[in-house]
């Protein structure tokens, strides 16, 4: 949950003529013969790709459900409703050429899915432990996946509830079962991280949903142990006397989430190699004044203060990305963007895991930062993170943002870094393969159609400039869609190529494709 995260940054600072259909290699010259020949490719390095359309960059949304933030907008409204609202949420990133959605289903131990082992959430009918009457996640993941975007779905692991009461708790809540699992904090009610028995409950709860769910990833956000309250202490005493093994209370503290991310981390591939997981930390890992190889800023660290470490997922692998919030803009005095994104790609440098920044488009507009009210400082953001061989992408917070277009800095995002589509980036760790190339590829006037490819998810269409000399697949240059299913119509006539993508987005050859 990012409630009062606009405090916490201030503070811490996309007539018909048929022809036959060929296969041909990424750097192969459309001018050649029209037959089914075998034609060399150039070098690779023949094919320079073009800097400003990446091939492959993932661009996300979250779409938060505690206190009904982003989706459903409102508890209790109809099926129908809650569908059209999401629906819309989708169109609007799809318009935008975003190719994921990060959709939290479990905002404080309950869910917004059919469960056995949580309540349902409130947030669906407005009551804890209340029946909707249908389970919206399979629709929320097919709808995205219809339109060619990953479905991450986002756990809040250790929030048990926005009060401390566990008598006010459904009576098949966890929490209520097991009261002595949990530490009331500053109003609320967190379960213990230091207990073996809570990362046993979480890693089956988000094991559940990966085994009955198409889900393409499992994503954490910031909350670890909770965010520090004035007068408040976490009492853990009992656990750490326990479990803490002469070890002091902050490293036992950070090795207890260390924990959990390497368990989840296994059973997340366990169940389904493909299945990404990675977690979107804090932006400030440490600072210099505590570390020296920390980065050269002075907000909060969520090393010291709320436990994670980030560096140690990295190093151990235990996560396929780090996803950290940088919602500060450039030339914050305290937390400098440009100046974090450098060392979070530092920091992933030489590691098998990827890097996206988790980007502060619910700051726009604020006007308690003059950055803010400059409509391009998104964008610019955005700049600073191509910059970096490192950085794979970026995820904005949150959905009702990009839908509204504060100052319009979405429009001025899209026009300037996302006029093209893109794929997602490939980690080969995760298995896949490219499928066949796409079979039987033909065209009616401009609607393009082929036969499904085994193990497609999508396709990519590309479209031939007339000028017929430039290596067509290399990057984003010339991709108008990436589909989901065997047909698109294109808006005018010419030569396109289509590929097949798995799931994991690895691509086929092309297959070319005329149409009139």
């Amino acid at each position: 949950m990012r409630t009062g995260r606009p405090l916490l940054a201030a503070a811490a600072l996309a007539v018909a003529t048929t022809t036959a259909a060929y296969v041909f290699g990424p750097g192969e010259s459309p001018a050649a013969s029209e037959k089914k020949t075998t034609v060399a490719a150039p070098p690779a390095a023949a094919c320079k790709a073009d800097a400003r359309y990446p091939k492959r960059e993932l661009r996300g949304v979250w779409i938060a459900t505690t206190q009904n933030i982003d989706w459903p907008s409102k508890a209790g409204q109809s099926a129908d409703r809650q569908k059209a609202d999401y629906v819309k949420i989708l169109d609007s990133a799809a318009k935008r050429n975003m190719n994921a959605v990060f959709v939290q289903v479990r905002p404080a131990s309950d869910a917004l899915y059919k469960s056995s082992l949580e309540p349902w959430s409130q947030y669906l009918t407005g009551t804890a432990g209340k029946d909707p009457g249908w389970d919206p996640l399979p629709f929320l993941i097919d709808e995205a996946h219809k339109r060619g975007m990953e479905f991450h779905a986002w756990f809040n692991p250790y929030r048990a509830s926005y009060g401390d009461s566990t008598a006010a708790l459904p009576a098949n809540h966890p929490a209520r079962q097991h009261p002595d699992w949990t530490v009331k904090y500053g109003g609320r009610l967190y379960y213990n991280p230091g207990l073996p028995a809570v990362r046993e409950h979480v890693t089956k709860v988000i094991t559940d949903v990966v085994d009955r769910y198409d889900v393409d990833g499992v994503h954490f956000d910031d909350y670890f142990y909770p965010y520090p309250v004035a007068g408040a202490k976490f009492d853990d005493t009992a656990a750490f006397r326990k479990y803490g093994k002469g070890d002091k209370l902050a490293d036992w503290r950070r090795g207890n989430v260390n924990k959990l991310v390497a368990q989840v981390d296994e059973a997340v591939h366990a169940a389904k190699e493909h299945v990404k997981f990675g977690i979107s930390p804090f932006g400030i890992w440490r600072n210099k004044a505590q570390d020296p190889t920390g980065s050269s800023t002075s907000g909060m660290s969520a090393y010291d203060s709320i436990y994670a470490d980030a560096r140690a997922w990295i190093k151990a692998g235990t996560v396929d990305y780090v996803l950290p919030q940088l919602y500060w803009p450039r030339g914050h005095k305290l937390a400098d963007y440009t100046t974090l994104t450098r060392w979070w790609s530092n920091e992933v440098k030489g590691s098998d895991v990827q890097l996206y920044i988790g980007q502060g488009l619910y700051r726009v507009g604020a006007k308690d930062d003059k950055a803010w009210l400059k409509p391009g400082e998104l964008a610019a953001q955005v700049g600073v993170n191509r910059a970096s061989k490192q950085v794979d992408g970026a995820v904005y917070f949150s959905a009702k943002n990009l839908v509204a277009n504060p100052l319009g800095s979405v429009d001025r995002l899209v026009k300037t870094y996302y006029s093209r589509p893109a794929l997602l980036p490939v980690k080969d760790s995760l298995g896949g393969s490219a499928p066949a190339a796409p079979a039987g590829a033909k065209a009616e006037g401009t609607k393009l159609s082929w036969k499904a490819s085994e193990g497609a998810r999508g396709y990519a269409v590309y479209q031939v400039p007339k000028s017929g000399k430039d290596c067509h697949t290399t990057d984003a240059r010339n991709l108008v869609a990436v589909v989901s299913g065997p047909s698109y119509t294109v808006k005018s006539a010419g030569t396109y190529l289509v590929t097949s993508l798995d799931r994991l987005h690895h691509e086929s050859k092309a297959v070319k494709v005329k149409a009139g």
